[in-house]
């Protein structure tokens, strides 16, 4: 029962526990990396505190015994008689002093070392230190028992001689070897070596054992209190999630009206767009049909008929949102795209006498580009609206365009360019936005001063054609004089 519960609650909040989760192990790994840095640094000062301490305390010891020392052998000065007695206490005296050290835990050893006919001697028995004071000749066998230190003296002993100060030394960082000077009546007669290991692993760790123990306790209550957090916040975030997700439904409901409110304004404003255009051509067909002989039926014939499956497009276009794409691309279309210039051009531009006086047109088409599976009258929705944008642009309707088809063998590409001299296009309806997509080609851009309703719906109905529904690149670009629209298609 608990068991299930738990998966439920787990499967139900699973987003906020996951966020927890991260959460708790982003705070964890950076406490791990703290709490390891401050142990090594803890560690460390801990290192250099006993190092520093255990260098004082070396020295110190040393140095009370070779205090010790100095002021027994002043002491053995004022004897100025000495029963066999009193010599014996003085030697007893001197191997309590040299040898009571090697008792303690951390001393490893302890000599005297003297110069005796430039040797020099090791001491470490009071009979031979005795002896030495007596000015009396000892042997040198212990100093292979004190190899380091003596070679310690010798080294320092210039040190020692002209400076006469404690010198210590850390090797193998825990051995401290110290020799301290040893002057008696202010007469300096060798140095006191003591060799001290001070041991404090113990010490550092207990310390490290608690630092460890408190870093634990630290990371568990961190983690206890994002538990914490986790518990009391799934049930606040139950609330909200259904309350956001009653509000993803109604902006979802209202997103899809307003899609569907913007299809059908866009729609309306194309079939508008495209009323007139249809109204014109059916004027081409009863002027045609008013002025139709035996002497040009069969050319009459073929325009009407052009004509009239024009508006049949346009209709067909009235009845769809996106007009299926096999009515535009189609094995079955067999379009020459030369053909349809002339027509348009012809049948469609010239025969406007009011504007056309002052418009000229040159047709540079190139008679091998292939054929497109196309609907030729796409083709006339695409190429028609640039066409008219040069003319209704044209200062006092005096332009020359000029509509140019190439065919690149090399990449397979045909290539319609429709040119005019102009005054070109404004260098901000050239720029593009963020998918790359040039501005005179949004939907709705016009310069025109009067704004009509179906204004600023050309460029953009011949682009959305041509790029979305027929897989071609349309781009355009000012020349020296005038501008330019390039249809690039893929055959």
């Amino acid at each position: 029962m608990l068991k299930n519960r738990i998966e439920n609650n787990y499967h139900k909040y699973r987003l906020e526990l996951r966020h927890i989760t991260v959460l708790a192990f982003i705070l964890i790994s950076f406490q791990v990396i703290l709490t390891l840095v401050q142990r090594s640094s803890f560690h460390e000062l801990i290192t250099e505190t006993q190092h520093w301490y255990q260098r004082n305390s070396a020295e110190r010891l040393a140095n009370s015994n070779s205090t010790a020392l100095e002021l027994l052998i002043e002491n053995m000065g004022t004897l100025e008689t000495r029963s066999s007695a009193d010599i014996q206490q003085i030697i007893q005296s001197f191997n309590i002093i040299l040898t009571q050290q090697i008792l303690e835990q951390n001393i490893e050893d302890v000599a005297i070392f003297v110069i005796q006919n430039g040797k020099i001697i090791s001491i470490d028995e009071g009979i031979e230190l005795f002896n030495f004071l007596e000015k009396q000749i000892i042997a040198d066998s212990s100093n292979s028992r004190h190899a380091n230190g003596v070679a310690l003296f010798k080294d320092n002993y210039t040190k020692i001689n002209n400076e006469e100060r404690i010198i210590s030394f850390l090797r193998d960082a825990s051995i401290f070897e110290v020799l301290v000077p040893l002057a008696p009546n202010g007469e300096l007669i060798g140095a006191f070596y003591m060799k001290n290991i001070p041991d404090f692993s113990r010490i550092t760790s207990e310390l490290l054992t608690s630092y460890n123990q408190i870093a634990i306790i630290y990371v568990s209550l961190i983690l206890l209190g994002l538990l914490t957090m986790y518990y009391i916040s799934s049930y606040t975030m139950k609330e909200r999630d259904i309350a956001n997700q009653k509000l993803f439904d109604e902006q979802q409901k209202h997103l899809k009206e307003q899609i569907e409110h913007e299809k059908e304004t866009l729609f309306t404003k194309r079939i508008y767009h495209t009323h007139h255009k249809a109204e014109k051509v059916m004027g081409f067909i009863k002027d045609d049909l008013r002025n139709l002989s035996t002497e040009n039926i069969n050319e009459t014939k073929q325009k009407v008929t052009k004509y009239a499956n024009f508006v049949a497009r346009a209709i067909y276009d009235m009845k769809w949102y996106d007009p299926p794409l096999q009515t535009i691309r189609n094995q079955l279309f067999n379009t020459d795209i030369n053909e349809a210039i002339r027509f348009i051009v012809d049948n469609i531009f010239l025969r406007i006498s009011s504007k056309i006086e002052k418009i000229n047109f040159n047709l540079n088409l190139d008679p091998n580009i292939p054929r497109i599976k196309i609907n030729e009258f796409v083709v006339w929705e695409i190429i028609e609206p640039l066409v008219q944008n040069s003319i209704d642009h044209a200062p006092d309707y005096s332009i020359i365009i000029s509509i140019t088809t190439k065919f690149l063998k090399e990449t397979n590409e045909t290539l319609i360019l429709i040119e005019d001299d102009g005054k070109g296009i404004l260098q901000s309806l050239l720029e593009t936005n963020e998918i790359g997509l040039q501005k005179i080609f949004m939907e709705n851009i016009t310069t025109k001063k009067v704004v009509e309703r179906s204004a600023g719906y050309g460029c953009y109905i011949a682009h959305q054609l041509a790029t979305k529904r027929c897989g071609w690149n349309l781009t355009s670009e000012n020349l020296e004089k005038g501008c330019r629209f390039t249809i690039r298609m893929k055959n």
